[in-house]
């Protein structure tokens, strides 16, 4: 029951569930039915409303939600994920994703994709939902928030102001893009010396570069090793403990701390500022260099790799396992079926290719650069969308309004 007083004069406050409607079209055969493309949460990118990404109904898919173009896609599993996205062409989509769509003519269509991305919006999808490996809110729950809804002509002055702020974000985002494409062709250029798909060590020498075992490359006092194997509750004062997911963040944001008396016993993974940090079960392939803020330790998922200096650029090393030749040459280093492992022998035995000191400074200044400029980009893109957020919930508020 909408109780709570209306702070707009002409404004409505209304339940989520008054003026939008869950589509329940389905598709039993996507191929047969024409349909080409295919959405899963993977390809929706947090904060993008755009689908960039999607799969291919051909290769085979157990998917039967139908979307069309217009309609809004919401990621109700791991709501805080914040995944919404608007539909520009026709597919079926994963169970995880609702479709969403305006259910009479007091909501303008384009207003509810922005609707969809408020804080608001979001915190009552987490709020709702249930499961603790997997949470995933429901209709019944997503239908009962409440927001101010304005007017018409209201509505459209708003969808105008927040389309301007989305172009800028769309702007921003191929400029983000043009800096990825920059740097995955300029470190194909840097790390693609030997002739062929994969890394050689008879390649890289005939390239005039070293190649030694990871574990000739480490530090004489501070042997690879993984970390705390089980971290135990989260103490307040607690020892801070990385997981992956810290890897790919700013290491202060959703950070473990352990306790003091589990900690103590795993000594020789703490990790200092300039220590690489290197995810070797389950999610391969995330790597970090420990930035100077940080001190602490490891989850067990994670490895510690603190280099000899004098033999190679901890950030030469971040480039190189970031180039597609050597991820592809890491790949068949993987085992486990159900787990994906690296395990810390297989790490030691690892093939590097080492050119000169000179030469790693001028790879690591070239896509440094890179990376730095994109970086920048990246801030202006995360400025640009947290304007069009700023606008909507000021707007849907009623703040200012008495």
């Amino acid at each position: 029951m909408l109780e709570r007083p209306i702070s707009k004069a002409g404004w409505t406050r209304v339940a989520f569930g008054d003026v939008v409607r869950l589509s329940k079209a389905r598709v039993a055969d996507p191929e047969a039915a024409g349909i080409e493309r295919v959405v899963g949460l993977e390809h929706i990118e947090p904060g993008d409303l755009r689908i960039r990404r999607w799969g291919d109904v051909a290769d085979g898919t157990t998917f039967t939600t139908l979307f069309k173009p217009g309609q809004v896609l919401f990621g109700k599993r791991r709501a805080y994920q914040r995944k919404v996205a608007v539909a520009d062409f026709e597919g079926v989509c994963s169970g995880d994703i609702y479709v969403l769509e305006p259910a009479n003519d007091r909501l303008m269509p384009e207003l509810l994709p922005f609707l969809c991305q408020t804080d608001a919006f979001f915190d009552h999808a987490v709020g709702t939902s249930a499961g603790s490996l997997s949470p995933r809110t429901n209709w019944t729950s997503l239908a009962t928030f409440e927001f101010l809804l304005p007017p018409i002509q209201e509505q459209a002055r708003l969808v105008e102001a927040l389309s301007s702020a989305r172009d800028l974000v769309e702007k921003t985002q191929e400029l983000v893009n043009s800096f990825n494409v920059l740097y995955e062709a300029t470190s194909l250029q840097a790390f693609s010396k030997p002739v062929g798909s994969g890394i050689k060590p008879t390649d890289w020498r005939l390239a005039g570069w070293q190649v030694v075992q990871l574990g000739d490359l480490i530090a004489s006092d501070a042997p690879i090793c993984y970390g705390i194997v089980q971290v135990g509750e989260y103490t307040p004062d607690g020892v801070p403990t990385l997981a992956i997911h810290n890897l790919s963040g700013n290491f202060v944001d959703n950070i473990h701390r352990a306790p003091a008396s589990v900690e103590r016993a795993y000594q020789r993974s703490r990790v200092a500022p300039g220590d690489v940090v290197i995810s070797i079960k389950g999610t391969i392939g995330e790597i970090a260099l420990v930035p100077q803020h940080f001190a602490g330790n490891l989850s067990r998922e994670l490895a510690k790799l603190r280099f000899n200096r004098g033999l190679i650029d901890p950030q030469f090393f971040l480039h190189l396992y970031a180039s597609p030749a050597f991820r592809r040459y890491t790949s068949s280093l993987i085992v486990g079926s159900t787990r994906a492992e690296l395990s810390i022998d297989t790490l030691r035995k690892m093939q590097v290719p080492v050119p000169d000191l000179s030469v790693q400074a001028q790879i690591v200044e070239q896509l440094d650069r890179i990376q730095v400029a994109a970086g920048g980009a990246k801030a202006r893109l995360e400025a640009a969308r947290r304007t069009i957020i700023r606008l909507i919930e000021a707007a849907l508020s009623g703040v200012g309004d008495q």
